[in-house]
């Protein structure tokens, strides 16, 4: 099945949409997203499925680095988060369905799925809320499993793995090892990969992207990162927007 995947290379993507905590907009937020539409950025953005089903946009499996309540997402239901604040501002947990119908065709999304609870809970809800979505959108998540799981549920679907060099994150080796070396890629054939800017130059991702097909860099911040990725990926995941627009129009017109 052809899928066209031009539409992500089309803008620069805010990462968890345009936030910026100084100015009172936190990640994930209303309006984080409202500032990403309002530049015509791509969004990018992470959601959780609860106890009761409801599947809000938000990053942490727990809730205290962002609302200050340390519980697991994954044991609450909406009703118990509804009133939660971020980051002391007045911006709360939004439900997938509000941000679709916010963004609303006006810019592609990126839905990462989080992966908390058992393969097939989350997607088969995803699929549900994406069935009568009109605008162009793409999944992806760090779990094979799950991507296997699009593909053999829903192949029409762009997805996409996400890939890492895995340093912080606490798994054992042969879990680091089968997800570095992408081993499942053979059986789960993502169509795009989402890459962290350091592992970009690993041997597998230059040449899944030698095969003609895409890598997003993740996460750009500064002159130093978009250097370090612009070679090696065909769009940029980003955060402090306003500069990493400037750096690509220079690059761009240096081209």
């Amino acid at each position: 099945m052809e899928k066209n995947l031009e539409f992500i290379k089309q803008n620069l993507i805010a990462h968890r949409g345009m936030h910026n905590i100084e100015k009172g907009i936190p990640e994930n937020s209303i309006e984080a997203f409202k500032e990403a539409i309002n530049n015509k950025y791509i969004i990018e953005l992470d959601v959780h499925i609860l106890k009761d089903n409801s599947i809000i946009v938000f990053h942490d499996d727990n809730l205290k680095r962002m609302t200050g309540l340390d519980k697991e997402i994954k044991r609450t239901t909406y009703e118990e988060i509804k009133k939660l604040k971020l980051q002391n501002t007045n911006s709360y947990i939004p439900l997938l369905e509000e941000v679709l119908e916010l963004i609303n065709k006006q810019v592609p999304i990126i839905i990462e799925l989080k992966s908390d609870v058992k393969c097939g809970r989350l997607e088969k809800e995803i699929i549900k809320k994406l069935k009568n979505y009109k605008g162009k959108y793409v999944v992806k998540s760090f779990n094979p499993i799950s991507v296997y799981w699009l593909k053999r549920h829903n192949p029409e679907i762009i997805r996409g793995q996400l890939v890492s060099n895995y340093k912080n994150e606490n798994l054992n080796s042969i879990k680091k090892f089968i997800l570095k070396n992408m081993l499942f890629n053979c059986i789960t054939k993502p169509d795009f990969l989402s890459c962290e800017i350091d592992f970009l130059q690993n041997k597998k991702v230059k040449r899944f992207r030698k095969s003609k097909r895409i890598v997003l860099g993740w996460t750009i911040r500064n002159k130093q990162d978009f250097m370090k990725a612009k070679k090696y990926c065909d769009n940029y995941i980003c955060e402090n927007l306003d500069n990493i627009k400037y750096y690509k129009i220079s690059e761009d017109n240096d081209n």
